[in-house]
């Protein structure tokens, strides 16, 4: 039997807007299934022309944006691995600025990024898809707050569908 959807106290405050955004799913299988092609096709169709686009200076562009979910997304996936295995130690938060700043997306043409997004799209799924309830249940500590499994894995679809949000109202419109 699947875990239902996170409650408030899974995860830190700040994290509750990804979480809404995955209203309709109860369960990580529900995410999977309704968000997972949607999400892929969305941001491997985004066009090419819009690449180095910046609606305001200092904004990201969409190649940014696309290393910047891959990177959020390999981050929280580890906090997942670690958790799911029981290894409770604190991790680390991560300065997403900083790392956008050294990704170098700029010198990575837009369908590279693409292509590596769909794999580790798969590839998360697969993951998610390989925990069992007992640990999608467990918790540990990132950035110094508790979280559990479960949470996490909402928040990575949580995380994409707020890009894609962004994305759709101030670059593709």
């Amino acid at each position: 039997m699947p875990i239902n959807r996170p409650l408030s106290g899974d995860y830190p405050a700040y994290y509750e807007n990804y979480i809404q955004l995955t209203n309709g799913c109860n369960n990580l299988q529900e995410l999977i299934s309704t968000f997972s092609q949607l999400i892929i096709q969305f941001y491997t169709n985004l066009p090419i022309d819009k690449e180095n686009y910046s609606y305001e200076i200092g904004k990201w562009t969409p190649k940014d944006i696309m290393q910047h979910i891959m990177d959020t997304e390999r981050i929280m996936v580890y906090r997942m691995l670690t958790f799911a295995r029981s290894d409770n130690k604190n991790l680390p938060g991560f300065d997403e600025q900083w790392y956008a700043e050294r990704a170098m997306a700029t010198t990575r043409t837009l369908k590279s990024l693409q292509d590596e997004f769909s794999f580790l799209r798969h590839a998360t799924d697969c993951f998610l898809q390989s925990l069992t309830p007992e640990s999608l249940s467990l918790s540990g500590t990132a950035n110094n707050y508790p979280i559990t499994v479960n949470a996490i894995g909402f928040i990575i679809f949580g995380h994409l569908l707020h890009h894609k949000k962004v994305l759709e109202e101030k670059y593709l419109q």
